[in-house]
C-alpha cells in the first residue's frame, strides 16, 4: 500500500458539490489518509488552485496535523490552532483557514488537496503563508498524496 488521500466529499476527478464552494456554505471537505510512511511525525496540507487567472491560488494551509489521526472532519473552524494542535495559515483570500472554489465564471478549475507526510513537526507560527510554510516543510518531506476535484460557476 501507498500513502494516499481520499475523500467522501467528490469522487477523484470529480466535480466539487457547491456546499463546499463559495457557492454554498464554503465547508472544508472531510479528508482521510491511509498508509502514512514510517517515520512520520506531522502532515501537512495544501490546497490550491493551479487554473487561477493570476496563477496557483492557495485555498487552504494545514501543518502539524497528527499523522495517526487518519482524517480531517467536514467544516473544520477557520482557527488559527484546531483542538488537535494543528496550524493554519494564510490563504490567497487573505484569511486564516479554508476558503473554498470560488472561480470566476467560465471553464471549469482543477482544486488539488496534497497531502505531506514529514519527518518532524514544523516550528512555524499560526498565521504563516504559503512560501514560509514550503521552505520550513522542503528538507522533512517523506511522501505526498493528492486527490482532485473540478469545479465552476
Amino acid at each position: 500500500m501507498s500513502f494516499a488521500l481520499t475523500t467522501t466529499a467528490f469522487s477523484p476527478g470529480g466535480e466539487i458539490p457547491a456546499r463546499y464552494t463559495c457557492s454554498g456554505a464554503n465547508l472544508s471537505p472531510a479528508l482521510a489518509w491511509t498508509d502514512v510512511p514510517a517515520g512520520a511525525r506531522s502532515l501537512a496540507l495544501i490546497a490550491d488552485d493551479p487554473d487561477a487567472p493570476m496563477g496557483t491560488w492557495t485555498h487552504w494551509l494545514v501543518w502539524n496535523l497528527p499523522a495517526r489521526d487518519g482524517a480531517l472532519p467536514e467544516g473544520v473552524p477557520s482557527h488559527e490552532v484546531l483542538a488537535n494542535g494543528a496550524r493554519q495559515g494564510t490563504t490567497d483570500f487573505r484569511r486564516i483557514g479554508y476558503g473554498g472554489p470560488c472561480p470566476p465564471p467560465g471553464r471549469s478549475h482543477h482544486y488539488f488537496f496534497t497531502l505531506y507526510a514529514l519527518d518532524a513537526s514544523l516550528n512555524l507560527m499560526p498565521g504563516s503563508t504559503r512560501s514560509e510554510l514550503e521552505a520550513a516543510m522542503k528538507p522533512h518531506v517523506l511522501a505526498k498524496a493528492e486527490v482532485m476535484g473540478t469545479f465552476r460557476r
